[in-house]
């Protein structure tokens, strides 16, 4: 099965709505045709810098407008955060993402130091990835040569939804990053998150967005909403995890190889729902005991977990062996 960037809205529409098992079935199919099945990346989130943001993200624990409670940080110390990153290297992880609650990237001191974490990570051993809002050509350009892994911009929900999630930004102000990270060479991760109150039209449009990327993006995290008291989506219905499998199994089969990411919302999953979701092809998840200000399951949880399943945790990719493969896809 070739890799496809031209699949139609109806074609991802009547694969998300076929019967859950045999969805499952040609997901499970799909993975093992593209992927090593028993491979799981492990990846850790910090949240480097906390709260404080600008922007109006309805599902949001760290936009300044919101009265969550949160205690606003500002960008933590390099050495602390290269501590933490070493802890979750001996925990298992393979990727270590930094996450800064800004609108975007600015050119300061802060950036300066951004670099420093991402040299520093690199040196561990670690896969590092960012996600800290929107960047310019040049940023990019900059992290790619500090040993950026991978950036992460997610898309959220689909287009025709997002103004109903967000205004203080546009889709396309997304896709612009996204197409800047794609151009200094460093691997995408975007996804979205299902139960912003949106209806099955808008998770397959944001599945038919991604996958009609002129490449797919390395990893695409799905995400379950996390209603926030003091946020505007404090009162959502959680959705189930028979929308997370239908979901993950849909982004399995149109982006054969990508990693599909097991994100938020796991709490609330037993071992067997998260087995679902494995089966359907997800091959990624964080672990640690926070998704940025969400509560996560802990490590021991999770090696468990993936031993009762026979999963095994990935080796870490280094940032000379991600440039090799980059530059083969861009050859094809």
């Amino acid at each position: 099965m070739s890799l496809r960037n031209d699949w139609t809205f109806e074609e991802i529409q009547a694969i998300y709505h076929k019967p859950l098992l045999d969805l499952v079935y040609e997901a499970a199919t799909v993975h093992r045709n593209n992927n090593i099945a028993s491979d799981v990346q492990i990846c850790t989130l910090l949240s480097v810098k906390t709260g404080g943001c600008t922007e109006d993200c309805a599902y949001c624990p760290q936009a300044a407008r919101y009265n969550t409670g949160l205690k606003a940080h500002k960008l933590l110390d390099v050495d602390d955060v290269l501590s933490k990153a070493q802890e979750a290297k001996e925990n298992g992880s393979t990727r270590f993402c930094m996450g800064a609650a800004w609108r975007e990237m600015r050119d300061n001191r802060d950036f300066e130091k951004v670099l420093d974490m991402v040299k520093g990570v690199n040196q561990i051993g670690l896969e590092v990835c960012c996600t800290m809002g929107m960047l310019t050509e040049e940023q990019a350009v900059k992290l790619k040569e500090a040993g950026l892994s991978a950036y992460n911009h997610n898309l959220d929900t689909s287009e025709d939804y997002y103004d109903k999630i967000i205004t203080t930004r546009t889709y396309e102000d997304r896709l612009k990053t996204i197409g800047h990270v794609r151009k200094a060479g460093i691997s995408v991760c975007s996804g979205g998150i299902i139960g912003l109150g949106e209806d099955e039209t808008a998770r397959i449009g944001m599945i038919h967005t991604l996958a009609n990327l002129p490449q797919h993006p390395e990893s695409v995290p799905v995400n379950a909403l996390v209603p926030v008291e003091g946020t505007p989506l404090e009162e959502q219905k959680r959705v189930s995890a028979f929308e997370m499998v239908r979901m993950i199994a849909t982004v399995r089969i149109v982006m054969p190889k990508t990693q599909v990411r097991l994100s938020a919302g796991r709490l609330d999953m037993s071992v067997a729902e998260q087995a679902l979701c494995f089966m359907a092809g997800a091959n990624s998840i964080f672990a640690g005991d926070k998704l940025l200000t969400t509560p996560n399951p802990n490590y021991t949880d999770d090696m468990a977990m993936l031993d009762i399943l026979g999963l095994k945790p990935l080796e870490p990719v280094t940032v000379n062996e991600i440039q090799t493969t980059a530059v083969c896809h861009h050859e094809h």
